[in-house]
C-alpha cells in the first residue's frame, strides 16, 4: 500500500488484538493486487443489537473498491468476511485490468417438443435435432402447467438411465 492503513471505529473501542487482526488482513491484500494506493477500514458496533459492521474501502489506480457486508454478531468473523470479499474484488479488478475476462459457456438452447402435463414431464428438441427428456421439477422460471409446445428454452443436460435428460429448464 502506498498510503498507510487507516482504521476507524464507531461505537466501540478497538483492542490491540482486533487492530492487529485488521492489520494482518490488510497486509495480505497486497498479494492479490500490488498497486493498492490506500485502504480504509471502518469497524462499527450497532448499539443495543450486538452486531458489527466492517467496511473496507480501497483506492486502486482509476477506481475505488468498496466492501460493505451485512452485520455479524462476531467481530472477528465480520473482519474475516469483509477482507475475504475485498480480496475477491481485488482479484476481479486485476483480472479486468489484464484483460482476462471469464467467459461463461452458454447453456444449450432448444424448444419444447412435447408435454405430458398429467404425468409431469415433457421433451425438448435441441438445435441439432436431438430429443431431451425433462421433468416438471427441472423447470426453474415458469410453472410447468404454463408451458406450451414451441417455447424456446435453455437447459442443462446429463445422461439419464434412458438417454439425455435436462437437469434444469429455463424459458427464454
Amino acid at each position: 500500500m502506498i498510503l498507510p492503513l487507516q482504521i476507524t471505529s464507531r461505537n466501540l473501542e478497538l483492542t490491540e488484538p482486533i487492530e492487529t487482526n485488521i492489520r494482518e488482513h490488510a497486509g495480505n491484500l497486497d498479494k492479490y493486487y500490488s498497486r493498492i494506493m490506500s485502504c480504509r477500514v471502518t469497524v462499527e458496533a450497532i448499539p443495543n443489537r450486538s452486531l458489527y459492521n466492517v467496511h473496507v474501502d480501497m483506492t486502486v489506480p482509476g477506481s475505488e473498491l468498496v466492501v460493505k457486508l451485512d452485520p455479524n454478531t462476531d467481530l472477528y468473523i465480520a473482519i474475516r468476511d469483509a477482507f475475504h470479499d475485498a480480496r475477491r474484488k481485488l482479484e476481479d479488478f486485476a483480472r479486468r485490468q489484464r484483460g482476462d475476462v471469464k467467459h461463461h459457456e452458454q447453456s444449450p438452447q432448444g424448444r419444447i417438443k412435447a408435454l405430458f402435463s398429467d404425468k409431469g414431464y415433457g421433451f425438448l428438441t435441441t438445435v441439432d435435432g436431438r430429443e431431451v427428456y425433462f421433468h416438471e421439477h427441472s423447470v426453474q422460471n415458469h410453472k410447468f402447467k404454463e408451458l406450451s409446445v414451441g417455447m424456446e428454452v435453455r437447459f442443462g443436460e446429463e445422461m439419464g438411465e434412458k438417454g439425455p435428460q435436462a437437469t434444469y429448464v429455463k424459458v427464454i
